[in-house]
């Protein structure tokens, strides 16, 4: 019987330990996508400012309201150009975020799942006699919960990239490109 406590002692150590990892690992790539969020929106808003400043001040030379009407109207197209530029970049970030913090997550399933199976094949070698139909009863009844989890998390990847397609297409139908953009350091200008 003390075996088992020790190994379950160890288990328990061994998982504290791997959800202080992931957490670790939450916060980071967390913070990292926060990072580029706060320098996508200062470059954004210095962009905007800007562009403001050098309209009012075309405005503030023209010589009658109709000119300065043109002007105004002139403004139209590049805002939407830069406001379709702003969520490309906006999209990117979440789409990074969300695959980084996927992959996190999935990790951590796939190292839980191995820590488990070898707790429950560890602890079914000192298991007393006569309960080895119980034992296996047990390790069936993993597998099986195990495969359903499997098949739910290939649904929800499905979906979510049903969803990706349909932002994509809605987005082209609005003229915005689906895809993301590949600079480093995003222009709100561009």
């Amino acid at each position: 019987m003390n075996i088992a406590i020790d190994q379950l002692s160890k288990a328990t150590k061994t998982q504290a330990e791997a959800q202080i990892q992931t957490m670790s690992a939450i916060a980071e790539k967390t913070m990292h996508a926060v990072a580029e969020l706060a320098e996508l929106n200062a470059a954004t808003m210095k962009a905007s400012l800007e562009d403001s400043s050098a309209i009012a001040q075309e405005i503030l030379a023209a010589k009658d309201p109709q000119s300065a009407l043109v002007i105004v109207q002139s403004q139209a197209q590049p805002s939407a150009e830069k406001a379709a530029s702003y969520a490309r970049h906006l999209t990117a970030i979440a789409t990074k975020a969300q695959a980084e913090l996927g992959k996190v997550a999935q990790e951590r399933m796939a190292e839980t799942t191995a820590h488990f199976h070898s707790l429950v094949n560890d602890m079914s070698k000192t298991a007393p006699a006569g309960t080895e139909p119980f034992v296996d009863m047990f390790k069936s009844n993993m597998a099986n919960a195990n495969a359903m989890y499997e098949q739910f998390a290939k649904a929800g990847q499905t979906a979510y990239d049903h969803f990706q397609s349909q932002l994509g297409d809605m987005g082209s139908h609005f003229g915005v490109p689906s895809k993301a953009p590949k600079s480093k350091k995003p222009s709100a200008a561009a």
